[in-house]
């Protein structure tokens, strides 16, 4: 309103000119100072506005973060990873960014340069119908082009957003992957994928606003024009007499007043579309289905592991087909096979990074399904082939195993765990920060520091999930001294295809094609599973490999 206002202050200066009469000096001095004051009101009023806008916008893109990490923790790993890395990071950062402008602008900037214009134009219906439907003559030119913008514009939003999402993951394959690519001299491939991604990108946008550019030229042309109409026909009807000159001076003053904030509230009218199609995106990660958890503790009368009838799908492929399996507590069960042949997602799914099809797991006869994660996590260690270590310290990164630890009792694991020989090596020791992803240290310094978290966590069931797969012959006999700190008197399932690691396992489960084809110990499936000695004959052939 403080916006609007000064301009009823010159339509008061300006009639008594058209009447050949002077205002009083004072007259004059009294509304420059109102519309001066007027400025300043609206200065100190739109930038507080704009300060609360921002506040509450940020405050809302905070919690925006927080629900939605909160959401994520809560659904299966593998739906996360189907998504992809750079459609997570663009969604996190680009689009909840995005929102700002529809909280910290479009609401309240939008409502207000929509309200004080209905107000006027009813001012104006006030002074004169006939020169308000005039002024009203435009915007209806205006809205057509932006329907048409929106209309066409609407139509290549799908093409353009999944452009950017392959753009996305392709820049953070491409840099994630630098390393393999000098190594194997693959950089033109690479390249070629990268631009191939960023000029796709670059296309569709070009195609997008280059179908909306004309419809935008239409309407940022007409509607500020509001006199487009009202000046030369509001002219001729003062001519003939039909309206009084003041009459028509007053509506083109309310007319210049609320053009321009008509335009400031319908350009947000194209940004619309875009955050729509960035809160759906939103809306559907934040309504993924949360993975099955019940809220009770642990409460199992042992550490039996029992695997019934499960089954189990990915991508809607069933992989697993009715797996009944029972690993008794205090031993140690191998699950070995071809790769695909479900040994690793056998493991997955008793850590509960999945939801199963049908069936159970249970852990001493309580399912997983009616403890909560962090009780199910409590009683399990996993170590898988892949472990990532924060960019912190090593001895941060082995409290994750047991934040509430004491440092004796870290450096102990560590101890334990072998790495003391590659921890020497470094002037500030444990408290040496691990880089990038662990990138200061090797793949079995790493796997290692993971061992370490395990040993300090202490969990009744162990799982080792490829976890010797980076051990070279000089840190063999350190691993396997690393291994059995974990494994003392645990129930222990271990995936490995050196089947030598496995030989004297209790039991050893053989897989294929996601059913348990054979189990027993080493002796008896080498003479009666033609598939173990299949695998036993390649593991012990591929030992003897040598440069």
């Amino acid at each position: 309103m403080a916006n609007v206002a000064p301009y009823y202050f010159l339509y008061q200066l300006i009639v008594p000119l058209t009447q050949h009469q002077l205002p009083d000096f004072n007259f004059i001095v009294t509304r420059v100072i109102l519309i001066f004051a007027c400025l300043a009101i609206y200065a100190v009023a739109y930038s507080t506005g704009l300060g609360f806008s921002h506040v509450s916008a940020y405050n809302t893109l905070k919690n925006i973060r927080v629900s939605l990490k909160s959401k994520l923790e809560n659904q299966p790993l593998g739906n996360i990873r189907e998504i992809g890395t750079g459609q997570i990071k663009r969604v996190f950062t680009d689009d909840i960014d995005q929102i700002e402008l529809l909280l910290a602008h479009a609401i309240p900037e939008g409502i207000a340069n929509l309200t004080v214009p209905v107000i006027v134009i009813l001012g104006m219906f006030i002074a004169d119908w006939r020169l308000a439907l005039l002024t009203l003559a435009t915007i209806p030119l205006g809205g057509i082009g932006m329907f048409m913008m929106l209309k066409a514009g609407n139509s290549l939003m799908g093409a353009y957003y999944e452009s950017a999402k392959k753009m996305n993951n392709t820049i953070i394959e491409y840099v994630n992957g630098m390393e393999a690519i000098k190594v194997f001299n693959k950089d033109g491939d690479s390249f070629n994928r990268f631009g191939e991604a960023v000029k796709g990108y670059r296309d569709f946008t070009l195609a997008w606003y280059k179908v909306c550019w004309p419809w935008m030229a239409v309407y940022n042309s007409t509607l500020p024009c509001l006199a487009l109409f009202t000046l030369p026909i509001g002219g001729l009807l003062v001519l003939n007499g039909t309206i009084a000159l003041n009459q028509l001076i007053l509506v083109l003053c309310m007319s210049f007043a609320v053009g321009p904030a008509i335009l400031r509230a319908l350009s947000f009218g194209g940004k619309i579309p875009q955050l729509n199609y960035k809160i759906a995106t939103l809306e559907k990660l934040m309504n993924g289905k949360p993975i099955q958890q019940g809220e009770s503790e642990f409460k199992g009368k042992n550490y039996d592991i029992e695997f019934t009838d499960v089954r189990f799908s990915y991508k809607e492929k069933e992989v697993l087909h009715g797996i009944n399996l029972t690993m008794k507590q205090g031993t140690t069960t191998a699950l070995i096979g071809e790769s695909g042949s479900g040994k690793s997602t056998l493991a997955k799914l008793l850590v509960h990074f999945y939801d199963i099809d049908s069936g159970s797991i249970k852990i001493g006869g309580q399912p997983i399904t009616d403890m909560s994660i962090e009780a199910l996590n409590n009683q399990i260690s996993y170590v898988a082939q892949e472990q990532f270590l924060f960019n912190t310290t090593l001895y941060e990164n082995i409290l994750i195993g047991r934040p509430d630890a004491k440092r004796e009792e870290v450096l102990d694991a560590a101890r334990r765990a072998q790495c003391d020989e590659f921890l020497a090596r470094f002037p500030k020791g444990i408290d040496t920060l691990a880089g990038d992803s662990g990138k200061q240290l090797s793949g079995g310094e790493r796997q290692r520091i993971s061992l370490a978290r395990a040993i300090l966590k202490n969990a009744p069931v162990i799982v080792l999930d490829e976890a010797t797969a980076f051990m070279d012959p000089e840190n063999e006999e350190k691993m396997s001294a690393a291994i059995n700190e974990i494994v003392k008197d645990k129930t222990v399932i271990v995936i490995a295809h050196r089947l030598s690691s496995i030989k004297n396992a209790d039991k050893i489960c053989v897989l294929k094609a996601g059913n348990v084809i054979a189990e027993g110990k080493h002796s008896k499936l080498n003479k009666e599973s033609e598939e173990y000695k299949k695998l036993w004959k390649a593991s012990t052939a591929a030992a003897k490999w040598e440069i």
